[in-house]
């Protein structure tokens, strides 16, 4: 039977239309705010829109002031004068015909004054924005010495405010130019924290977490208007086994279907950990970086001591083996969503291969997405809309762990990197689709 629904069919979004159903998925840019960052945006991004990707999602921007950054260079969206200053960056890629929308976001427990001793050491008084109390398991590694729990719990007000914060932000975004707003709903971030009975024991109007998204999407219509509006949803099945309170499949389908019916123009389900692990970057053990000379003191700093950065390189070898890394493993989920709402649905998790998005299209998702294969190739839409098979990426994840350092997103890897260089000699990414 002939494939109904390819990668280069257009799709409407919120009533946005996007040339095909290609997109780059959230990474972290790492730009900052500084006087550059609008060019390393720029860098970063538009080659992905010259390869004709029909979307790209800026990865997670800050709402807020102070606090709420989950890893280094992160960049705030809090301030007007500087958001406008990215119609730059969204008047270049929209040039190439391509579609941006922003991923707002804040940390909440998961802020880098928890996890960086180097950040804490700067910053002695710096706090995490709590939904409730921290769940006994956070509280006992605090009292362990490994994390440094400060948490500050949200009065009802503060909640209202800090919903209000993505509303500015997200009208700030879309008088710069971008196309449609997206939420860090996943990855332990503070929308996630809301939506989990793992960490949400509130007695007010938001113990129900999706009663934050909805104060979130009042937000964004009042500031922003009718801009397109897409939020990740989280199931917590890849918690480990001690956790017994987490979402469930049945939990996070209902979510899904609240916020369809609530407004939301499409969703991304992930299928997450209550804790920020692998199961976000799923893949091999990242042994070269980890075993960068350059780097190994920029470890110490950030997990206090090199043997605390051994500890978590430990830990983190013993995760790299604890996921699944089914190619698309959001996808069984992603089905469960689709079949129940009717919004688009956006698929990432692992494709690697043309063939893979074009299996899940019309069956399991509207969009498929790719996120660190972009790291490894900025210009890969050129390959894949063009019928080449499969990014280079190996999922190996060496570039994803100098980014606790502050390091930008780039691969690490020199056989990619040099098949990378071999495609760009021979104009392989010239061509566009």
């Amino acid at each position: 039977m002939p494939q109904s629904t390819q990668l280069t069919d257009p799709v409407t979004l919120g009533g946005v239309e996007i040339p095909n159903r290609l997109y780059r998925a959230p990474l972290l840019e790492c730009a900052g705010n500084g006087p550059d960052a609008v060019d390393r945006f720029i860098s970063e991004l538009e080659p992905t829109a010259a390869s004709g990707v029909g979307l790209i999602f800026q990865g997670a921007s800050i709402v807020t002031e102070d606090g709420g950054c989950a890893a280094p260079n992160m960049t705030r969206v809090h301030d007007p004068t500087f958001v406008d200053r990215l119609s730059r960056l969204t008047d270049r890629i929209h040039d190439h015909g391509s579609r941006l929308f922003i991923q707002l976001a804040h940390g909440g427990l998961r802020g880098m004054s928890m996890w960086h001793a180097g950040y804490r050491e700067r910053n002695p008084n710096a706090v995490q924005k709590a939904v409730s109390r921290p769940p006994w398991q956070l509280r006992l590694a605090d009292r362990a010495g490994l994390i440094n729990l400060q948490p500050d719990v949200l009065s009802t007000d503060e909640v209202r405010e800090l919903a209000e914060a993505f509303g500015r932000a997200a009208g700030y975004a879309v008088d710069a130019g971008y196309d449609g707003i997206h939420l860090s709903g996943a990855n332990m971030g503070i929308i996630q924290q809301f939506l989990s009975p793992y960490y949400n024991d509130r007695d007010d109007e938001f113990g129900d977490g999706v009663q934050f998204l909805l104060a979130v999407r009042d937000a964004v219509r009042e500031h922003a208007g009718d801009v397109p509006l897409v939020t990740k949803v989280p199931v917590e099945t890849a918690s480990p086994p001690f956790v017994r309170q987490h979402l469930t499949r049945e939990e996070s389908l209902d979510m899904a279907r609240r916020l369809a019916d609530a407004g939301y123009d499409a969703l991304v389900p992930v299928e997450v950990s209550v804790y920020w692990d692998m199961s976000v970057i799923r893949g091999a053990f990242p042994d070269k970086a980890w075993a960068a000379e350059d780097l190994q003191s920029e470890y110490a700093a950030v997990f206090g001591g090199r043997w605390r950065a051994r500890a978590v390189e430990v830990a983190n070898r013993l995760e790299s083996r604890w996921f699944d890394r089914e190619p698309g493993w959001n996808a069984d989920f992603c089905r469960a969503v689709r079949n129940a709402v009717d919004v688009p649905v956006l698929c990432e998790g692992g494709l690697r291969e043309r063939r893979h998005c074009d299996r899940l299209l019309g069956e399991s998702c509207d969009m498929a997405g790719m996120a660190r294969p972009f790291y490894a190739e900025p210009r890969l839409g050129a390959r894949l809309l063009d019928g080449d098979n499969r990014a280079l990426c190996e999922s190996c994840n060496n570039c994803t762990i100098p980014q606790a350092t502050g390091e930008p997103g780039r691969c690490r890897t020199p056989s990619v990197v040099r098949k990378r260089a071999r495609l760009d000699k021979d104009g392989v990414y010239d061509g566009k689709q």
